[in-house]
């Protein structure tokens, strides 16, 4: 045994210096997981920790998953034709400007499988997704992270970033995990200034939970900015966090390259059913968005009653700032409650918070005041 693990290092060797550096991605706690280590009872714990739905799936998502699950042994369509279909029309769009993802983390894998060697520049703001690093290095290519203002991205001090060796921009808007928010103006001022080699990766995760005149016009601007890639998924307003399903709009000849490099049959037949039902329930993600802003303040009004300070949010998560990080998450974690540790993106005194129902706002003020006072 000892001599077959020696073995397996010495393969491991043999990938590349980049590779053996990543530093893999770390999800939210599961639920199971901590009921394991703390004997606590699954049923008690709430989970605030991923930015998923709390309201679950909507009636019509659930009919279409079960009729969907009737068929689970037949390979699903490799194309998406129906939910391609229904997403151009929706945006304005040609299919053939749609690649599908297992979630959006897919198609900003995608960019960076299509566009990026080893030694090529991505330029990201400090405080942003750990997605686009992790891409990055993937690929052989240097990040290059420009710090951040006010916890939010600085176009400017981020487009002089951007030289003869950069290949892909990403920006955030809705930004996770601070929640701050660029206006559309802003970004499509960026873009203008871009130079037309450089592909402007917009994830645009949170954009449903925007209000309606801060929503972007993004898939609008394809057609006048063919190195834009816009990524949006249905894992977080649409409530299929669980099904992995998001998708890019981009210029066709774009589609072309990410389609290329994607994996056969990458979004299963449920979910492409599910996302069909979602994408058509309009007054679920309606709903979901009006719960969600009175979640926000809810949250805002008792973080502000106990003198906790925080970063407003446009997304359905609030960024808290709380000293000792780490104690404060056990203190949670103690007493059923899960959330976000985020010091892996330079913000080792805060904690990152879903906004949940009601109950669970109510239960996580309770358990902040008593892990704050330990």
């Amino acid at each position: 045994m000892k001599a077959d693990k020696l073995a397996g290092a010495r393969v491991a060797t043999q990938a590349p210096e980049y590779v053996r550096r990543i530093a893999p991605y770390v999800p939210g706690k599961p639920i199971d997981e901590l009921a394991r280590e703390y004997g606590l009872a699954a049923d008690a714990i709430i989970k605030l920790a991923s930015n998923e739905n709390p309201r679950g799936p909507s009636r019509k998502v659930g009919e279409a998953i079960a009729a969907a699950a009737a068929d689970v042994t037949r390979y699903p369509d490799g194309n998406g034709f129906e939910l391609k279909h229904a997403l151009a029309a929706r945006y304005g769009l040609g299919r053939e400007q749609i690649v599908l993802g297992n979630g959006s983390n897919d198609v900003l894998e995608l960019a960076t499988q299509a566009f990026l060697r080893p030694g090529d520049h991505t330029v990201y703001s400090r405080h942003a997704f750990a997605v686009y690093p992790l891409a990055t290095q993937a690929r052989g290519a240097i990040g290059i992270e420009v710090p951040a203002h006010d916890y939010g991205h600085d176009l400017e001090a981020m487009g002089k970033s951007i030289t003869a060796s950069t290949r892909v921009v990403f920006i955030a808007n809705p930004n996770n995990p601070t929640g701050t928010w660029l206006p559309v103006s802003s970004v499509k001022a960026f873009l203008d200034h871009v130079p037309r080699e450089v592909v402007v990766v917009l994830d645009e995760a949170y954009d449903e939970y925007l209000d309606a005149e801060q929503q972007s016009p993004s898939a609008g601007w394809i057609a006048e900015h063919p190195n834009l890639i816009v990524s949006r998924t249905f894992s977080k307003a649409y409530g299929l966090a669980g099904l992995r399903v998001g998708f890019g709009m981009m210029d066709a000849n774009v589609a072309d390259l990410l389609n290329r490099v994607r994996q056969p049959f990458n979004v299963n037949s449920v979910a492409q059913a599910a996302a069909l039902a979602a994408l058509a329930d309009t007054d679920y993600v309606a709903e979901s968005a009006a719960l969600n802003r009175a979640g926000l303040r809810a949250l805002g009004t008792a973080l502000d009653a106990m003198g906790v300070t925080y970063v407003p949010s446009h997304a359905n998560f609030i960024l808290i700032h709380v000293g000792d990080a780490s104690a404060v998450y056990e203190g949670l974690l103690r007493q059923g409650v899960i959330v976000r540790p985020v010091a892996s993106y330079g913000l080792p005194q805060h904690l990152r918070v879903t906004v949940g129902l009601p109950h669970e706002i109510e239960r996580f003020v309770a358990a902040l005041a008593s892990a704050l006072h330990r």
